[in-house]
This record gives C-alpha cells, structure tokens and sequence, in this order.
C-alpha cells in the first residue's frame, strides 16, 4: 500500500466499519469523506464518534465527492453496483471494503503492530511520529460460514488468550477491525529510554501475535491482498438471495476467504456440509492450495472429530507432540446444541493449529457459556423454557436450532431474504407443535408450512409470546429462531432479541406476583378458618 497522507478517501457508509475506517484514516493523514444515503438526523450518534476532520456528507452519495477521490472504503452493507461505486471504478479508483483496509495497512509500512517477535525498540525515531513496530508476518485468522461465525470467532479468541497469546478480534462480529486498530495505535504508551532519546520502547500489553476475524460476504466481496493464515468456512446454506442473484453467487463470495491463501496456510472445512465438495472444486483451480483440516461429527478426519461422545484431534499439522489425541468429551462442553458443536470443533482445530494447548482449548469449551441472542436459554416460565436464538436469521440457523429440541412451540418471521421455508416441511412436521408468525413474512410462511402445523399468525412479540404460552405445556420449548432479517420491525437483530427477553421476563414477573397474590389468599383464608 502507498502512502496515505494527504489521500482524498471516501467512506462510504457510517455505521461501525465506516466510523472506524474514517478515523483510522484520518490518524493516518488521509484526508476522508464519509458519505451515507440516510438523513443527517438519524446518525446523530454515529456522527458523534467520529474524529472533527472527518467531513460528513448525509442523505445519498452525491457524484462530485465521488470525483475526487483517490480510494474509495465501502461499509459491508453497501452494494457493488451503485452508479457512484460503478462509475470511481471505469476511472481506475481503487474499491476496498473496511476489512480489505485493515489488512493492507497492517501489513504495509502504513502502520506497524508489533508481534512478540519483533524488536521492541525502533530506531530513529520521532515521538510525535512514531508508530507501533509490525513484524510482516502477523497472521490472521478469519472464520467466515452463514451460521455460527460468532461463536467460532469468539471461542478463538478466547481459546488464543486462554493460551498466553496476545489478540485483538472483530470484523462482522459488530467491532471493526479499524477500531479495534485505531484503539491500539491511539493507546499505546511510548516510553523514552533514558538512554537514547531517540528511540521509543512499547510497553509488552500493545504487542500482537494474531488478528481474529469474523468475515461475511459481504466483506469478501470487496478483498483484493486479504490472506489469512487460517481460514475457516464453517457451512453454506442459502442466505442473502434477496442480495445475490442465486445460490452459486453466495458461494463464490464465501470462497474469496481462501483466494490470496499459499500453501503455506491452513483452510479448515466442514467434511458434512454438502457444499464443502463445491469449494473442493474452486480449489484445483487454484495455482497454491494451503493445507487442508476438516471438522466433522459423523466420521474420522484429518482435524477434529465426533467419536462415541468424545471429540478427537488427528492431523500431522499440529503443533503437538501427539497427532491424535482425545480432547474433550461432549458432556462437558458448556455450551449445547448441535451447531455449537460444530462451532466448538472449528474452533478447537483453528486455536490449536495456531499453537493453542490442548489444556487451553478444553478449560475453554468447559467454561464459554455462549453469546446473547444465539440459543440463548432466557428462563422457565411454569416448566416452559424460552430460548431466544434471534441471531437465526436464515433458515439454515433455523434447521440448526430445530435439531436441538423436541417438543417446540416455534416463533418465526420478520422481513424475508429470499428464502425457500418449504425446505422445513419434514423438521416442522416432526419437531414442532405450533408455529407462531410475525412479520413481513409471515403470510409467505404461513403458506410454506401452514398444513403441516398448528400455525397462528400475531402482529407483535408480545401477542406471540401470550400465544406461546397459551398453547404450551409443562416440558415445552418456546424457541425464537425467527429465519428471517429484523429489520421490519426492529433495529437489528439484537433489538429483537432483547425485546424478546424482556417480554418474556415481564410475562415471568406478572405471573410470579399472581402467584404470590393467591398464597396470600390462600393464607388469608387458613387463618380465618383457624379463627
């Protein structure tokens, strides 16, 4: 990457990666742009995190700013195709997404982030000036997939830490990697050797040894150098079609994880996703295939495996001095269903290729307690569990949840992506004893599954948390795994799902006080008859 001092940059979108590309760039001496299509009074709170020289311009992306940039950063959520994008690209603009920025000025000159490996002192340098030393080699290690990227990532991470390694995480998982950068660069304590006055020592805490990201398609669209050291895809199943034209697209923008990878890098895949066989293919093509580990609960492979209730690792690419070794037995890992499973062996096989000890991955596993809004378990109402898993917004998640429980009674809906509800029919039919709709979408998946199930249709969450009560029974699971986006009816899917827990948890109160109210009662009335 060249410098970027005195650049004419445009960020375009200001949600959580536009704000941190814009200040980050603004460090760097950029001069930046940030435009966004909605109304100056709706990013208010955006607009306060940004950095005073960042110049804002709201409500479109007006041609004559376009016209003046030299780079041009576009947010996840921001299509390729828009004519002001389309037109900076037929002059020879360079595009780049947030994530693509990141890499480039990580591991260019532009900013340096030191490793453990690195000196600690540079030499000749200037403190005002100055920035953290970078060892070219700081790997990343992105986990991308359409469910369970957040899990994974964060069971990485915490898996890395656990191990004594030095990490910072983001991308999709709702920090950006500019941000969690800007924070270090903004941070860093630089002491004056009282020797040499011209060099800087770095206090230990600012030193890195991995970056762990989350990365969605979107992401991947916009990547250009991006290589991870290991790259994991976790599954695909149909998502975003209301953004692709058909299937085939989605799994080229997932498979752009592993196109700058050498053979020198690590890609672990799922050996029971379907479409593990279609990367299989994109890969002969490729002049450099990194190393291959999979994951798998049905059968031996090379990575990590489901066996008899244990979860056993056998590869010749790990770091340890056994290649196959028993690591954890399903019971005593904290966080349950089926897909964290899968979650929990990707990221076992990714931390202890990375170096992590066994030790450290299993007191991990037996520790995590999950992430908000993913089968979280919200309470028990009258022998009725409530799971909000409101980050299930395809169907695929759905499935997933689906084949954690028995006895469900199943909240869907909200704006559709797209997607084919059809594909449920035989899991609905088995699993699920009443299905209760909202949304946007509700009348297309009432149409998809409604004689397969008692279905009800409600106009609020807490008209179909009052009718999941009604029809459940001691031993149920009111299961919110809605298939679908929140944006009909709420911020994201984070709103929804607090929302969720919040009603449910005003449900429990009402009855508790009624329940509290007859005992008084039934007091009242022991003591007049002892009377």
């Amino acid at each position: 990457m060249k410098t970027l001092k005195n650049k004419n940059i445009i960020v375009v979108g200001l949600g959580r990666s536009g704000i941190g590309a814009a200040n980050l760039l603004i460090y760097l001496g950029a001069n930046v742009w940030v435009t966004d299509i909605k109304p100056i009074n709706s990013l208010k709170d955006d607009i306060k995190r940004l950095s005073p020289q960042v110049k804002i311009v709201t409500g479109g992306h007006p041609e004559e700013v376009f016209n003046k940039a030299d780079m041009i950063v576009i947010s996840p959520g921001v299509p390729l195709d828009i004519p002001p994008i389309m037109h900076a690209r037929e002059r020879g603009v360079p595009v780049i997404g947030e994530l693509e920025l990141a890499y480039q000025i990580v591991t260019s000159n532009e900013l340096r982030v030191m490793s453990k490996n690195s000196k600690l002192k540079t030499q000749n340098s200037k403190l005002n000036s100055s920035l953290i030393t970078h060892h070219s080699s700081l790997p990343f290690i992105a986990v991308t997939g359409t469910n369970g990227k957040s899990t994974t990532t964060t069971l990485i991470d915490l898996m890395l830490k656990k191990a004594g390694f030095r990490t910072i995480m983001g991308g999709n998982i709702g920090n950006a990697l500019t941000e969690e950068i800007y924070k270090i660069v903004t941070s860093n304590k630089l002491q004056v050797t009282s020797k040499d006055k011209d060099s800087l020592l770095v206090t230990r805490y600012s030193l890195l040894d991995y970056i762990v990201a989350e990365i969605s398609s979107f992401q991947l669209e916009s990547i250009i150098d991006f290589r991870p050291k290991v790259a994991s895809i976790l599954n695909i199943t149909p998502d975003h079609l209301d953004r692709y034209h058909n299937i085939e697209e989605y799994i080229d923008a997932k498979a752009r994880i592993f196109e700058n990878q050498t053979e020198s890098d690590y890609l672990i895949l799922n050996a029971d996703d379907p479409v593990t066989k279609v990367i299989s293919e994109k890969l002969k093509v490729k002049s450099e295939i990194p190393k291959l580990l999979y994951f798998s609960r049905q059968r031996e492979v090379n990575g990590v495996y489901l066996k008899d209730g244990v979860i056993y690792g056998k590869s010749p690419y790990f770091p340890l001095s056994t290649s196959h070794f028993p690591l954890i037995s399903v019971d005593e890992i904290k966080i349950k269903g089926v897909h964290n499973l899968e979650n929990a062996m990707a990221a076992s096989l990714a931390a202890i290729i990375s170096g992590c000890s066994a030790d450290a991955v299993r007191n991990v596993l037996k520790e995590f307690p999950g992430l908000e809004h993913r089968l979280e378990f919200v309470c028990e109402v009258d022998g009725v569990s409530f799971i909000n898993d409101s980050k299930g917004t395809n169907i695929g998640a759905v499935i997933k949840s689906l084949e954690s429980f028995q006895k469900v009674i199943l909240v869907m809906g909200g704006r559709d992506k797209a997607g084919d509800f059809t594909v449920l029919r035989d899991l609905v039919r088995g699993r699920v004893k009443t299905l209760i709709l909202l949304g946007e979408a509700k009348e297309k998946i009432e149409k998809a599954l409604g004689d397969v199930v008692d279905t009800v249709l409600v106009d609020s969450l807490r008209e179909a948390i009052e009718a999941a009560m009604s029809k459940a029974q001691r031993g149920d699971v009111v299961l919110l795994s809605p298939g679908c986006a929140s944006f009909d009816m709420f911020l994201d899917f984070e709103d929804r799902g607090r929302k969720f827990k919040a009603a449910v948890r005003k449900m429990q109160d009402a009855r508790c006080k009624m329940q509290d109210a007859r005992y008084k009662i039934q007091d009242a009335r022991c003591k007049m008859q002892d009377a």
